[in-house]
């Protein structure tokens, strides 16, 4: 465990929360989803070390054990923070993996500071290329209302907000897919998360482009979603982010929600490792 500290000029330093197993393994990097925090990745870490391999995961700011100022929550600062992170520690020949929100920082990482310390990336169950339907982006799996309506039952009452969303993570067709011991694991992460923070980051992660920065991706890249995602719908989501990508692979689990990392971890940490390996 450690801490990083991110700076970004006119915004306060910002300490990260840091969890790396340490090792002379390749490093692969662990973006966690909103309003998560880096211990959502418990079923992953525990695989990839076994694989062989140095897992770093960390909390996004203003969520989990990170610090949690008033700014910062847009995805330059928030891609800054990755940056920071892969700097500090030294990092090369790295894989990050993003999960949902987190798959913004992963698309934006190459406009900003190009592939030097990557290996490889992943996009997973990830919010490239651009949720929000708009006119010029009719394929976006987030309209503008549902947008609001999230935004207003997250500032009226956050427990009821994640108790409803939790249960949609983790479901398909309305059927729960994890156990109710791992949906309230999932909400106690949820409520670790600062409330400003989290309204901030589903603006960020409902409204911000990536279409620009896909063809910035010059690694090897694995698109992996679950085919009943109802958070963040394959089909406006992880299916165009492959087709914007030459240099991708994709793999479809069936059967399985937005959270597909715990309710299929068996079979979502054996693709991962595979396209590690490669």
């Amino acid at each position: 465990m450690t801490e990083v500290t991110a700076h970004h000029g006119l915004f306060k330093d910002t300490n990260l929360h840091v969890d790396d197993t340490g090792g002379s393994g390749r490093p692969v990097v662990l973006i966690h989803g909103w309003p998560l925090s880096g211990e959502s990745w418990k079923e992953q870490v525990s695989a990839l070390q076994g694989a062989g391999y140095r897992v770093i995961s960390y909390d996004r700011r203003g969520f989990g054990r990170s610090d949690k100022p008033m700014t910062g929550y847009t995805y330059d600062t928030l891609t800054g923070d990755l940056h920071a992170l892969l700097t500090e520690l030294d990092l090369d020949d790295v894989t990050v993996v993003g999960f949902s929100m987190g798959g913004g920082e992963v698309a934006r990482y190459f406009t900003k500071y190009g592939a030097e310390r990557l290996r490889s990336v992943v996009f997973a169950s990830a919010v490239p290329p651009f949720m929000m339907q708009t006119d010029d982006n009719p394929e976006g799996p987030l309209p503008k209302s549902e947008a609001a309506k999230m935004g207003a039952e997250l500032t009226k009452d956050e427990d009821a907000f994640y108790d409803q969303f939790t249960t949609e993570f983790f479901s398909v067709n309305g059927e729960l897919k994890v156990t109710e011991q791992q949906r309230q694991e999932a909400i106690t992460l949820c409520k670790q998360a600062d409330k400003k923070a989290a309204l901030a980051c589903m603006t960020a992660f409902g409204s911000t482009d990536f279409r620009d920065d896909l063809p910035n991706v010059s690694v090897p890249a694995l698109v992996l979603h679950g085919d009943g995602d109802a958070t963040v719908p394959f089909e406006g989501s992880g299916q165009r982010t492959h087709a914007a990508l030459t240099n991708s692979e994709l793999y479809v689990i069936a059967g399985a929600p937005h959270g597909c990392n715990v309710s299929h971890a068996d079979e979502w940490n054996r693709v991962l490792i595979d396209f590690l390996a490669k």
